[in-house]
Parts: structure tokens; C-alpha cells; sequence
């Protein structure tokens, strides 16, 4: 397994990868990631690690596969709109609909219950 990540982290990116790529244009997709370090001995031969050759050339090229905003760190699940009360009584407010209210710590909220809902509204916002 440390073979592998040696291997893969002497491997070209950028215009190096670009260029090496363009330099063996006559040769097979495997050949070109293994020329360009994509490649790792294991126990039972060689193996070319494609996924990461083909995502360091969208890399190279600058293109952009997630939409602008998307976020490359953690993504979560989406709001439901729904939440439960909790064993103590308490109902939580994730931080998802906090972030959608842009509530700040410290900040009011006036609850109103209605028959089959609870309202929240920010103190001060119209």
C-alpha cells in the first residue's frame, strides 16, 4: 500500500502531466498513465491506476465537473423541514435552517404554535 501512494505521489500534474500526455499521444490510455507515474507494483504485478490519471488530466485542463458553490469539503444531507422532540422535550433546530435564516448566536426568535404547526420569526424581522 506504501508503494502505491510513492508511487502515485511522484506522479505529474499540471502542464507536466499535459505535456508528457501530448509526447505519447501514439500509445494506449495505460501506457501514458504509467509513463506518467500512475502505476504501482503489488504482489501480484502492476497496476495502473486510471481514476486517478484521468481525474489529474480534468485537473490539468481546468475543468470543472461540480457546479460553482457546490463545496469540496463535507456535504451533508439536505433539510426535511421536519424535526422530532428529543427524549428531554426539546426540540432541535439543526444548523441547516439556522444557516438558511442566517440566525447569529444571541439571536431572538418569537415562536408561534399553530394547530398543527410551530412558526418560527426572527425578533426584529419584518
Amino acid at each position: 500500500m506504501s508503494e502505491d501512494k510513492e508511487k502515485t505521489t511522484n506522479a505529474l500534474t499540471g502542464q507536466a502531466l499535459l505535456g508528457k500526455v501530448k509526447e505519447l499521444r501514439n500509445l494506449p490510455k495505460e501506457e501514458k498513465a504509467k509513463a506518467c507515474g500512475y502505476s504501482a507494483v503489488t504482489k501480484n504485478g502492476e497496476r495502473v491506476n486510471m481514476m486517478a490519471f484521468l481525474n489529474a488530466l480534468i485537473d490539468a485542463k481546468g475543468i470543472k465537473l461540480d457546479p460553482p458553490g457546490s463545496g469540496e469539503g463535507r456535504k451533508g444531507r439536505g433539510p426535511s423541514y421536519r424535526v422530532g422532540v428529543q427524549s428531554n422535550g426539546n426540540l432541535l433546530i439543526g444548523a441547516v435552517y439556522t444557516q438558511q435564516m442566517k440566525l447569529k448566536p444571541g439571536d431572538k426568535l418569537e415562536v408561534n404554535i399553530g394547530r398543527k404547526n410551530i412558526n418560527l420569526k426572527q425578533v426584529g424581522q419584518e
